[in-house]
């Protein structure tokens, strides 16, 4: 037997080797789980005299199984990636996932909680729209409901936020391309519906100060989801005007810089790493078809697989202690470099 006392169903995942989701599991229904599996979260059941709260398992089933996924737009290919992988676990959890878009309106958003309240969830993971969010429509369905939000974090609201770290990610991304290329001007769109827009052009903007560069920011006019139909209409008016300060775009997402890459395509611009390249153009958030671009598309990704999983960690840990967290807890995952050849 262990000396170590453990207390409660996240530590005794973490000590005997089994993920979090696959120990809940069981406890819910232990002909669950595949019968190896089942010895050895019975044998380290012993070996660490652990025993669940029964209570608040008790207390839990007296909710349904239902647990609630909201995204902004589920249309969007990253949002589809990351919500695809948060089903896949809370499924393997024993759960039940109940998946919803907001298609990219506040209004809708709110709609889609009380649906959620009206079938009394374990729980939620929310991605909300950020700065257009209800707010206070938001704080009290999270008074009702356990929440966790990811992706876009609104201060203060749900028990806790898991994303992506958009100042490491963005710095990185500088640093790479000033050390092999001109410094990079911003191109954004003016009124982004992504919420970490801003976040990545404030960082933008104290990075290159930092290194001694003058920032630009160039905006592309309109709103809405049709990202890669403003960087290609925005992108063929900066080109066209010759206005661009410096022959190296990062573009503040990986959308708006498909539709940029169109644009230099039907201007002439040959974009890459070749002496023979007019430009360079990079992005931000490995969106799927970012492989499949001509030329492929540098960017930055985001650890689709961490972020999902402590996203469903942090519910089912909540679900299973029947308790609120004591203080809300941000956790950020660094970005990875992704260099291919357009940049």
């Amino acid at each position: 037997m262990s000396g170590r006392k453990i207390r409660n169903m996240e530590e005794f995942a973490a000590v005997s080797g089994i993920s979090r989701p696959t120990v809940s599991k069981y406890f819910n229904d232990p002909a669950s789980v595949r019968a190896s599996t089942r010895e050895k979260i019975e044998r380290a059941l012993k070996k660490h005299d652990y025993r669940p709260n029964i209570f608040a398992m008790n207390q839990n089933r007296k909710l349904t199984k239902n647990l609630g996924i909201v995204v902004p737009y589920l249309a969007d290919p990253f949002f589809a990636e990351i919500a695809r992988r948060i089903e896949d676990m809370v499924i393997s959890a024993g759960f039940r996932p109940i998946l919803l878009s907001s298609h990219g309106d506040a209004k809708l958003e709110v709609e889609n909680l009380e649906s959620l309240l009206s079938i009394k969830p374990a729980g939620v993971l929310l991605a909300p729209l950020g700065r257009i969010s209800d707010t206070a429509a938001i704080e009290r369905f999270c008074r009702e409901v356990p929440t966790v939000n990811f992706d876009a974090n609104i201060d203060g609201v749900g028990e806790a936020f898991v994303g992506h770290n958009n100042a490491q990610a963005t710095e990185m991304m500088l640093e790479y391309l000033t050390r092999t290329g001109e410094p990079p001007v911003f191109f954004e769109m003016k009124s982004p519906p992504n919420p970490n827009a801003n976040k990545r052009r404030t960082a933008y903007v104290e990075t290159m100060e930092r290194m001694g560069h003058t920032p630009h920011v160039i905006q592309a006019s309109g709103e809405g989801w049709d990202i890669e139909e403003i960087g290609y209409r925005e992108g063929a008016r900066v080109l066209s005007e010759d206005s661009l300060p410096s022959p190296t775009v990062f573009c503040s997402n990986d959308r708006l810089a498909i539709g940029f890459l169109a644009a230099a395509y039907e201007a002439g611009f040959k974009v890459g790493l070749g002496d023979d390249c007019a430009l360079r153009v990079a992005g931000h958030d490995n969106h799927p078809f970012s492989r499949y671009t001509c030329p492929t598309l540098t960017t930055v990704s985001h650890n689709y697989s961490a972020i999902a999983t402590k996203s469903v960690e942090t519910i089912m840990a909540m679900i299973e202690s029947g308790e609120r967290a004591p203080e809300r807890k941000s956790t950020l995952f660094d970005g990875e470099l992704i260099m291919r050849a357009s940049a």
